[in-house]
């Protein structure tokens, strides 16, 4: 299955469904949303009595000179009215604040943790800027979302059906007629627009996550483009997807102005119509002048959300449009997983068996055909061959990042997919051709084989891979940081760090892929060494180029084109004179002309 970030968004958007995919983490708080929801109640309903006590005020101080009297009880009806809008409003955000920001953890560390269950596939299609800006978006949307949703629509719907009925309990019914006119009309010229801004905002979306991802893997790949002079070639390719999303933006902000004049022109005929009823009750004297304070209040206080509204609608629909992206990599589904009963691997021992596998990373190219070898425990196999002959995907299939298309790789005669993935890669351990490490110290990078073990297992595993001295003579020790994917290291340096991670991990079965391949004869003789010595006693599978790295080999495999075309021992193959003696033959004349 095949997910880009750089794509279209999908058509037939299905908000339901996302506002569904958020709803469980958010009842996992439950007691804290019913306090919420009750605050939020008790506050909505005092914010509209207040207008009742103020026209009570109103009506009170308009009497004639010699009959006022100080309304003492409207003036606290309404002093306390507002007080308690105030204070449980903060009481409803203050409650409800540990549900957004909680449930936004929870959606993000099952995000982080289902992305490394996915398969390699998957993270070798991916682009990681557009991955890390859909993350991004659509966590803020979550917060978003929540806090808007709850905190405004629901009290917005919950004041217009308060004001309305006290409309039509107090007055002629045409106050309510006008009042809920106004509010469809501005609902339903809202939604219109909206839905037809939407587009200009998906767009908006895609270049952003297209330009961000072209931005990184251009400034991850810094070397590359100052060894070929193509900064210029960079940036403009960066400008052109900025000219793209610039002209998006300039479209969704005209249409955002055209949305506004249309809601601020249904607001002011719905305000004009329901003052011109006020004040003819007044002229009528069918009502008081706290009648029409009381109207008035209520158009202020019921109008200015409203108009609040419009622009929580149109930032909930682009948080759902965010939140949608998000969610998608929630439903990719595991090409790689568990079986329901998946045993637990734990052994100090391990033989591992390749019986008749086929693969191929895709339907129409097979990779690997009837390859069948054994590799006793504490025993080492090596595998050569040309470039594109499968030896690297043997390394990928052990480690199970994916599923052999036919046959079966077993460690102890049981099939590597009936064990759990977790206890399969703890007994293995990898020194790869192109040791990638993290922007961090050095003693983080060797503490990652083993983030339990102590100070003294991490020196130890340096002294054991050579790389000891080394960092002792750093001015900052093992705190030296080793830049974006330890690029301050030498490729000789990385690989001890290698080592000592691997050793630090202690497995029982280790995988060297082309592990000197990248250095000069000097340091691959002494890494060579090092390898060999913790190569003793494990089961060990050698994916090598250098057919000198791999003679004391236990036995050696040749693979061309998928298939094991030789196997022996170093001697016994330079005896069969075949393709492995003449891959020996011509490494050696190259060694006798340098």
């Amino acid at each position: 299955m095949r997910l880009t970030h750089t794509g279209p968004a999908p058509k037939n958007r299905n908000d339901i469904k996302t506002i569904k995919s958020i709803l469980p983490y958010i009842w996992q708080f439950k007691g804290r949303v019913l306090l919420a929801l009750a605050c939020l109640v008790t506050a909505k309903i005092a914010s509209v009595i207040l207008p009742i006590y103020l026209k009570e005020v109103v009506d009170t101080l308009s009497l004639p000179a010699t009959r006022i009297i100080l309304p003492v009880a409207a003036l606290l009806g309404y002093g306390f009215a507002r007080l308690a809008s105030s204070v449980f409003g903060e009481l409803r955000d203050a409650l409800f604040a540990r549900v957004t920001q909680g449930s936004i953890r929870r959606i993000a560390a099952k995000l982080f943790e289902h992305l490394f269950a996915l398969s390699m596939r998957f993270h070798m299609q991916r682009q990681t800027g557009g991955l890390s800006r859909d993350i991004e978006r659509g966590t803020k949307g979550i917060g978003f979302l929540l806090n808007f949703t709850i905190f405004n629509v629901l009290p917005t719907l919950l004041e217009i059906s308060m004001v309305t009925a006290i409309l039509l309990w107090r007055y002629d019914f045409w106050f309510a007629v006008v009042t809920l006119g106004t509010i469809a009309a501005y609902i339903v010229f809202t939604l219109l627009v909206t839905e037809r801004r939407m587009v200009y905002r998906r767009s908006m979306n895609e270049l952003d996550s297209k330009a961000n991802s072209r931005a990184i893997d251009a400034l991850i790949n810094y070397e590359t483009v100052k060894y070929f002079g193509n900064e210029g070639y960079e940036l403009d390719r960066y400008d052109r997807n900025l000219g793209k999303w610039v002209d998006s933006a300039v479209k969704n902000q005209v249409s955002l102005n055209f949305l506004n004049m249309g809601q601020g022109a249904i607001i002011t005929v719905g305000i004009t119509l329901l003052l011109w009823l006020s004040a003819r009750g007044v002229v009528n004297k069918t009502m008081s002048v706290g009648d029409v304070v009381l109207v008035s209040a209520y158009l202020t206080q019921l109008y200015a959300p409203l108009n609040f509204l419009g622009f929580v609608y149109r930032e909930i629909k682009h948080a759902l449009a965010d939140m949608e992206r998000m969610f998608s990599l929630l439903d990719q589904g595991q090409e790689v997983a568990d079986r329901p009963n998946a045993q637990t691997l734990d052994t100090p021992q391990a033989s591992i068996t390749f019986d008749h596998v086929d693969f191929g990373y895709e339907a129409k190219r097979q990779i690997l055909f009837d390859v069948s070898f054994t590799i006793p425990a504490g025993k080492t196999l090596a595998v050569v061959g040309s470039s594109g002959a499968g030896k690297s995907t043997l390394s990928r299939l052990l480690f199970r990042f994916y599923d052999v298309g036919a046959g079966a790789i077993k460690i102890n005669d049981v099939d590597t997919r009936d064990l759990s993935q977790a206890s399969l890669r703890r007994h293995i351990g990898i020194v790869p051709q192109d040791t990638v490490l993290f922007n961090d110290s050095i003693l983080y990078n060797i503490a990652y084989g083993n983030p339990g073990a102590s100070q003294d297992d991490i020196i130890g595993a340096a002294k054991a891979a050579s790389i000891h001295d080394f960092v002792m003579s750093l001015p900052d020790g093992y705190e030296t940081q080793v830049g974006e994917r330890g690029l301050k290291l030498s490729g000789g340096e990385k690989q001890r760090v290698a080592i000592a991670r691997t050793l630090l991990k202690n497995p029982p079965i280790l995988i060297f892929d082309e592990a000197t391949s990248a250095l000069d004869t000097r340091t691959e003789r002494a890494i060579q060494k090092e390898l060999d010595q913790i190569a003793r006693n494990r089961t060990t599978l050698i994916i090598a180029h250098r057919l000198s790295t791999i003679a004391n080999a236990d036995e050696i495999i040749v693979l061309d084109h998928g298939r094991v075309i030789e196997r022996g021992s170093h001697q016994s193959l330079l005896q069969e004179s075949g393709r492995y003696a003449q891959m020996w033959r011509l490494q050696q004349a190259g060694h006798a002309l340098s």
